[in-house]
């Protein structure tokens, strides 16, 4: 049966009747708002009160560090801006990526990529004023590219016999690579050519490092020597006594008094300024290497290990400090730290790019004296993301009965072999 329109819902209550008599009811048939006893149209002399003010959206939630970034392929390589919040990333497939990073949810995003080497990249860094992006390949080839927009600005071709491994940018002109047959060389830009060459190392070069005045240059080498050359002179100086293991990364320390150099071996090997030919000191962490290491503070650095786990360490009084952050079973490729030394960067063989916060870390105070401690306990956790237990990543995968009694020892592995 069809409904009538203008039918008064039967929940709602009739009005009263005007008139009495057989035509009662007519009205309550005719359409709302017409004829005698209909019913008043909806919103006829009826007020509405205004709806209510709505509240601005809450502003979003900040994270403690930016989100994870995921990459099609393991990088090699990453780098940090040293202006702004970019990161840049080469990988095995010889693609290399820029970042824009937020603590924001959903705001970390790609920005542009280039696929112009030809094989793994190797190697990436920023230009000292942050215009250009350095990077080496195993093709042999140097790109620099820009950072606005990712394109290929200049590219140096078959610049060593052998495969790129590191690049270093010295200052605005020149910059240095060490290829994985141990030769190292200079480039000034504007003349387009190397000014200095010098095959001292009888193994690949691993890391390399500049002093403030930018005159001399340490390289670190897998076959255990770390190198001395003159940049202003244009010159090799020295090779130091070889170590146990590969030497994988070199960085100065202490206002630039001590040399650090990572080990293999899960050693750091100590050198005195103008003391390069022999070691002052040594420290073996309880790690199964030491593959790359960057300066924190003028006194901390953090390394990066095959187990996956990121270290902070100090150097004289030499401590483990705890356990930065990890990724799970995947050795670490490269450490990267944000100028403010609030950030650090890593990236792994998970093809993951992740980011710790190590604010804590600059303001850290270690103390000579040095109380017994449980040896092979776990890690301190130096920041929220960094398991709780975890000298070895299986740490995670333990029963949870066992990890609660390692946690209630309250001990962290920090005393020297």
């Amino acid at each position: 049966m069809q409904m009538r329109l203008g039918r008064a819902p039967s929940t709602r209550t009739r009005l009263p009747q005007q008139h009495g008599g057989g035509g009662g009811g007519g009205g309550e048939r005719g359409p709302a708002g017409h004829g005698q006893g209909g019913l008043r149209g909806e919103g006829e002399g009826v007020l509405t009160a205004p709806p209510p003010p709505q509240e601005p959206p809450a502003a979003p939630r900040l994270r403690d560090t930016p989100e994870d970034i995921s990459l099609e392929a393991a990088a090699n390589a990453i780098a940090l801006h040293p202006a702004r919040a970019l990161l840049a990333a080469g990988d095995v497939d010889g693609d290399v990526y820029l970042y824009g990073y937020s603590c924001l949810p959903g705001d970390t995003q790609q920005l542009w990529s280039s696929g112009h080497h030809l094989k793994s990249c190797r190697d990436v860094a920023f230009s000292p004023d942050g215009q250009r992006l350095l990077t080496v390949s195993k093709d042999k080839a140097i790109h620099i590219l820009t950072v606005e927009d990712g394109r290929l600005e200049t590219r140096i071709a078959k610049a060593h016999s052998t495969a790129l491994n590191c690049v270093l940018p010295i200052d605005h002109h020149l910059l240095a690579t060490g290829d994985d047959g141990g030769e190292l060389k200079v480039w000034d830009l504007r003349k387009g050519e190397a000014i200095l060459e010098s095959r001292q190392h009888e193994e690949y070069i691993s890391a390399m490092a500049v002093d403030g005045n930018k005159k001399i240059l340490l390289t670190a080498s897998g076959d255990g020597t770390m190198g001395v050359f003159n940049i202003k002179r244009r010159r090799f100086e020295l090779l130091s006594e070889p170590q146990n293991g590969d030497l994988t990364s070199v960085t100065l320390l202490k206002r630039g008094k001590k040399v650090a150099c990572g080990c293999s071996e899960g050693t750091i090997y100590l050198f005195n300024w103008n003391g390069f030919g022999a070691t002052s000191d040594r420290f073996a962490l309880r790690a199964e290497s030491v593959d790359c290491m960057v300066p924190i503070t003028e006194s901390i650095v953090c390394t990066g290990s095959l187990d996956g786990v990121i270290r902070a360490v100090n150097i004289l009084p030499n401590r483990v400090l705890g356990c930065v952050g990890q990724h799970l079973g995947e050795p670490i490729e490269q450490l990267a730290v944000a100028p403010d030394g609030q950030l650090l960067a890593s990236c792994a063989h998970d093809q993951k790019v992740k980011f710790w916060d190590i604010s804590s870390l600059g303001s850290m105070v270690v103390d000579e004296y040095r109380k017994k401690k449980k040896r092979g306990g776990p890690l301190k956790a130096l920041t929220s993301k960094a398991p709780g237990s975890g000298e070895d990543f299986f740490a995670d995968l333990r029963e949870e009965q066992e990890a609660t009694g390692e946690a209630a020892t309250g001990s962290d592995s920090d005393d020297s072999d």
